[in-house]
């Protein structure tokens, strides 16, 4: 049964993104201009014209073109940058890095926190640290990414307290994460904006698993109260949260184009918005697709912690 369910979650995420990249690679045709002439720029003559769409297959029907970009992409090539003339996977390789470094951290961050700060409200219940963190998630939730960034920077990078660097520069030849006082105030932009939805569904669930009637058939048999939070309430509550989890990181993926741009940080926000500014189609459909495949391997892997954390699917299984 189990097992089941995680094929069927797998053949659908693999199906998503096949779908995904036939719409972004067909709407990249009805783009206006000639690739090759954009990458030629003002060296462009008939017959470095016809060259290049030799070498970039663009003589060939639509479908063979799709079917020889998406075999490139399994192998790691995404094609030549309209604006630099370099392959587009060694333009962003190095960005993808620091993209996923900056939201594991937040990540790593973010949904412990999210959890156990959801868990102490709801064991608070009605209690003023209850309602404090309420409101504080609240408020929290309901801030723009840009305007938290602003915020910190406000705080922590000008005259309040000029304490971190407001800006991500990094020397050529070294990486983002040799610098960690850069990483403080993109990180925490991303923690505070993702932490309040997980730590309210995290409360929410929580309430409603500490209600019911195996939780209060634990109690009555005297079982320790720490207990029923971990081995009977947790892995109740856990599935939905799951989903909330999935959401968020996937947002970030999306999200940290806003924060990378705010912070100047080299990551794939930065390069997607430079390859806008440049109408670098390559460019702009390769990062589309690994966006897309992070937000879909995110969920696939919430739909795969939702299931085995159902005890009522394990139940089944065992019947």
């Amino acid at each position: 049964m189990i097992l089941r369910l995680i094929v069927k979650r797998l053949a659908i995420s693999v199906a998503t993104l096949l779908v995904v990249s036939m719409v972004i690679f067909f709407v990249t045709l009805l783009l206006p201009g000639d690739p090759a002439q954009a990458i030629l720029g003002q060296q462009a003559t008939p017959e470095r014209i016809a060259a290049i769409h030799e070498q970039m297959n663009l003589n060939e029907p639509a479908w063979k073109r799709y079917l020889l970009w998406l075999g490139g992409l399994f192998v790691g090539d995404f094609g030549v940058s309209a604006a630099t003339s370099q392959p587009v996977s060694a333009l962003i390789g190095q960005r993808v890095g620091a993209s996923l470094f900056l939201m594991v951290s937040a990540a790593i961050i973010s949904i412990p926190v999210g959890i156990i700060v959801g868990i102490w409200s709801a064991l608070r219940r009605g209690r003023a640290t209850d309602t404090a963190i309420t409101g504080i998630s609240l408020v929290l939730a309901a801030l723009p990414e840009f305007v938290v960034g602003i915020a910190l920077v406000a705080l922590f990078a000008t005259t309040v307290f000029p304490i971190l660097p407001a800006v991500t520069m990094q020397p050529p030849g070294t990486q983002v994460w040799d610098y960690p006082a850069q990483l403080i105030l993109p990180v925490l932009v991303l923690v505070l904006v993702v932490t309040p939805y997980i730590a309210r569904m995290m409360r929410a669930t929580m309430l409603e698993v500490l209600d019911s009637g195996y939780v209060e058939m634990a109690r009555l048999k005297g079982t320790p109260e720490r207990r029923i939070i971990w081995r009977h309430a947790l892995p109740h509550a856990i599935g939905p949260v799951a989903q909330v989890i999935a959401i968020q990181l996937a947002w970030m993926a999306g999200g940290v184009v806003v924060v990378e741009f705010l912070f100047r940080y080299p990551g794939l926000g930065q390069a997607l918005i430079e390859a806008v500014n440049y109408r670098d189609v390559m460019v702009v459909v390769a990062i589309t697709m690994i966006v897309a495949a992070i937000y879909v391997v995110v969920n696939l892997i919430a739909d795969i912690i939702g299931i085995l954390a159902n005890p009522k699917l394990h139940t089944r299984g065992e019947n």
